[in-house]
């Protein structure tokens, strides 16, 4: 009989038959309960959604209202990769990087730039202001041709100079809205150089364009969706007579009026550093 006592208390804490209680609760008390959370969720999903549009309005859909960036933009090379080796009598060692660079300047083409950007004056900053409230969307962009990279444009020599052990390599600053690179006129150059333990390694280097400038009609840049067709400048750098069967530490540097140099502590702000060997073994 104790045992059966204790079998009915144990099935009454689900369903008491005597107080039509489920779990504890009537069908009222329960309607009650889930009425409560229902209003109470429904509450919270409204508030979410008001924050949600509320600071949605206050966002511009071609540029960022607030900009916390670094006050030095980085730097990106192509071919990519903190070390690159190549052989001069092996065609397979350099062709990933032939590859990687016909890809990449691609849409540098002339025909494709003189169809989608405009020719600009040079020098001068390309400045495509407001009116007011009006957006002057979509903001025009400036050419940058293929042909400027002259010995590195991959137009005269299809292997960037890869297959006679002077190696190209093209250098990008990275996009920031809004940023005015040089003042007075003085456009942001690139200096590359080999680090102290190599510095009588690394031969005559050329820039192009001339001086390894990114010229300034090519700013301010105003966002990938109010200028789609903005094409980033470059500057390549072709090594001419590099030391042979050794690595060359390289550093390469922005250098302007307008941009403070990068800090040590941030290896990416303002520099670039890659490994350079040319093999000549067979």
């Amino acid at each position: 009989m104790a045992k059966d006592a204790e079998k009915s208390t144990w099935k009454d804490t689900i369903w008491n038959p005597s107080t039509r209680e489920f779990c504890g609760r009537t069908a009222s008390s329960w309607g009650l309960i889930l009425l409560f959370y229902l209003v109470f969720y429904i509450f919270l999903a409204g508030m979410f959604c008001l924050t949600m549009y509320v600071m949605l309005q206050t966002l511009d859909d071609y540029k960022p209202t607030w900009q916390d960036r670094l006050s030095t933009p980085g730097m990106m090379i192509r071919p990519r990769g903190d070390t690159m080796e190549i052989n001069t009598h092996n065609t397979e060692s350099w062709d990933m990087y032939t590859k990687t660079l016909d890809n990449f300047l691609s849409s540098y083409n002339n025909s494709l730039q003189a169809e989608k950007n405009d020719k600009c004056p040079p020098d001068q900053y390309f400045i495509q202001a407001d009116s007011g409230d009006v957006k002057n969307n979509p903001k025009r962009s400036c050419q940058f041709n293929r042909s400027l990279l002259q010995e590195c444009s991959g137009l005269n020599d299809p292997t960037y100079g890869y297959q006679a052990g002077k190696p190209c390599i093209i250098i990008k600053l990275n996009r920031v809205i809004g940023m005015l690179p040089g003042k007075d006129g003085q456009a942001p150059f690139v200096t590359c150089g080999a680090k102290n333990e190599d510095s009588d390694k690394i031969g005559e280097v050329e820039y192009y364009p001339e001086n390894g400038a990114f010229n300034l009609m090519y700013y301010p840049y105003y966002g990938k969706k109010a200028q789609v067709n903005y094409s980033q400048p470059l500057v390549a750098i072709k090594f001419l007579n590099i030391t042979l069967n050794e690595d060359i530490n390289i550093e390469c540097r922005i250098i302007s009026n307008n941009i403070p140099p990068g800090s040590e502590r941030d290896k990416f702000a303002g520099k670039v550093s890659f490994k350079l060997r040319i093999n000549t073994n067979q």
